[in-house]
């Protein structure tokens, strides 16, 4: 078999529809740029018009299948919204990707109901309502690729974690129910788990040189994360090649979460 064939069988999206959300910024639009060259026609999601724009005209002028929907995915009438109108475009997706979120952190003794429910609502609630309206059409499908990016917090507390940390909690043990409802058909659900990476989300943090010092020092390559190191893990997962692999929690994050 020549090479370049036998990769593509493996790891080409040609053909497949991607749903992405928070696909205008960070880890999110690293993601889509990645679906979007290796193949799929990618619907990018997320609130604010002008990044959503700027993406997808960034990836259009390289020739990938690109659209985008502006949503208020902190709201079940806007995730529901944003659902109908991003399986409009291209189709039914075959990968949905959950990277929107917000990084809410007051301390435990000052966290408030307003603050728990918008966290909830946008890092847990908009990807299982996702989940429910193109899990299923997927397993009828027969291939399915469901992908959540979520954070060090669902796995330790550090840097006042509070609802932040329950919710990417929550959304891992979310990818394991998906997994167990829909794997048997083909389906793959799967989360990313990041280290330090300079995105806006992590605007706090990243404006603190000594704390970013002090995190790539903890890391074992010796740097804080990029976005774009994500590529190559959201291709592999939203392929072929990474059928056998569900309802895992796989660390791109730099050796950080061993040191």
């Amino acid at each position: 078999m020549v090479p370049h064939r036998y990769l593509s069988e493996l790891f080409s999206l040609d053909g497949l529809v991607a749903v992405v959300t928070g696909g205008s910024s960070g880890i999110g639009r690293a993601v889509c740029g990645a679906l979007a060259r290796a193949g799929a026609g990618v619907v990018l999601v997320a609130r604010k018009e002008a990044e959503l724009v700027a993406a997808a005209e960034e990836l259009a002028s390289e020739g990938c299948r690109t659209a985008w929907v502006s949503a208020d995915l902190g709201t079940r009438d806007g995730v529901r919204a944003a659902a109908e109108q991003a399986a409009e475009v291209f189709g039914e997706p075959d990968i949905l990707v959950n990277s929107a979120g917000i990084n809410l952190r007051p301390p435990m003794g000052e966290l408030g109901e307003d603050v728990w429910d918008a966290t909830m609502a946008v890092n847990l609630e908009a990807p299982y309502l996702l989940g429910q309206r193109f899990g299923p059409g997927m397993a009828e499908r027969g291939f399915g690729r469901i992908i959540h990016i979520t954070s060090q917090q669902a796995h330790r507390a550090f840097v006042q974690s509070g609802a932040y940390g329950v919710s990417k909690g929550a959304l891992e043990s979310l990818a394991r129910s998906q997994a167990e409802a829909w794997s048997p058909h083909g389906v793959t659900c799967n989360t990313l788990v990041p280290g330090f990476v300079m995105t806006p989300l992590n605007a706090r943090l990243s404006s603190d040189p000594e704390m970013v010092a002090a995190l790539a020092a903890r890391t074992l390559v010796g740097r804080t994360g990029l976005a774009d190191d994500f590529a190559g893990a959201a291709v592999f997962l939203a392929g072929r090649a990474s059928g056998y692999i569900t309802g895992q929690a796989i660390f791109v994050d730099g050796g950080f979460s061993v040191h």
